[in-house]
């Protein structure tokens, strides 16, 4: 493809309030605020390392790694050009050494993924059942959108392999699978913290994320969550703190 003609078919978008420089495709599956959400959820510090699957074009890793400075943050892709876009954004945002994206699916990951070496596991899995909703004609935003051969036991199965004893698995997800995703941890991690987003403050919650960490036995807690939209539509403090500023997410 000729450079003016992958112009065309890409964009180039910022994210927390211009701090995170964003290549993503122009058609299919966009970057919403979702995976900025998931990276301010992550208990990340500065030396620890953190395992993002499923990471599309570097969005939460590039979010991650603009808040905690330090952390090492490597990223497992199944489509290759999204790889390749993700390792431009990372080069644009000036995080090579520390932020790494590499083409490989989570039902037959790389050999350089070791199990049980990451301090912090996130994920951003399709939202949607296979078989429960007609997939998108655009093969990017189907895969992004509709379950595919891993469904949601194999994302958190994966996850679990891949972290380390008490280390972190953070997902987010839509709050009508949120049973689904509970049921996948119990009995394999502990700490479970339940975060819902809601759309507006007399609104139901749309998404959840979900925390918890491997191999403890401390109850599940249900948090306040966080109030996305005022009256208005517009972003409350709050949430703009987070979209917009960077901050990180309280789910204690």
């Amino acid at each position: 493809m000729t450079e003016p003609a992958r112009e065309r078919e890409v964009s180039e978008d910022r994210l927390l309030g211009g701090r995170v420089v964003l290549r993503q495709p122009r058609s299919g599956y966009r970057v919403a605020i979702d995976a900025v959400l998931l990276a301010a959820a992550v208990p990340a510090g500065a030396v620890d390392t953190v395992l993002d699957i499923g990471c599309g074009v570097g969005a939460a890793m590039l979010c991650l790694a603009a808040r905690v400075a330090g952390c090492r943050i490597t990223g497992v892709e199944a489509q290759r050009e999204l790889v390749r876009l993700a390792s431009e954004n990372i080069d644009l945002n000036q995080v090579q050494g520390r932020v790494v994206a590499m083409a490989g699916d989570l039902l037959r990951p790389p050999p350089r993924l070791e199990p049980g070496s990451f301090g912090h596991v996130m994920a951003n899995p399709p939202f949607l059942e296979a078989g429960t909703a007609t997939a998108s004609p655009l093969p990017r935003k189907a895969a992004a959108t509709v379950e595919g051969e891993a469904d949601l036991a194999a994302w958190v199965r994966f996850a679990l392999a891949m972290v380390r004893p008490k280390g972190s698995l953070t997902f987010i997800h839509r709050a009508d699978r949120m049973e689904q995703l509970l049921a996948q941890l119990m009995g394999r991690a502990g700490e479970i913290t339940v975060f819902p987003l809601w759309a507006g403050s007399d609104k139901a919650a749309k998404r959840v994320i979900v925390r918890a960490r491997k191999g403890v036995e401390t109850p599940t807690r249900l948090t306040p969550g966080l109030v996305l939209h005022a009256a208005d539509g517009r972003y409350t403090a709050a949430a703009d703190a987070v979209l917009r500023g960077g901050a990180a997410l309280d789910l204690s």
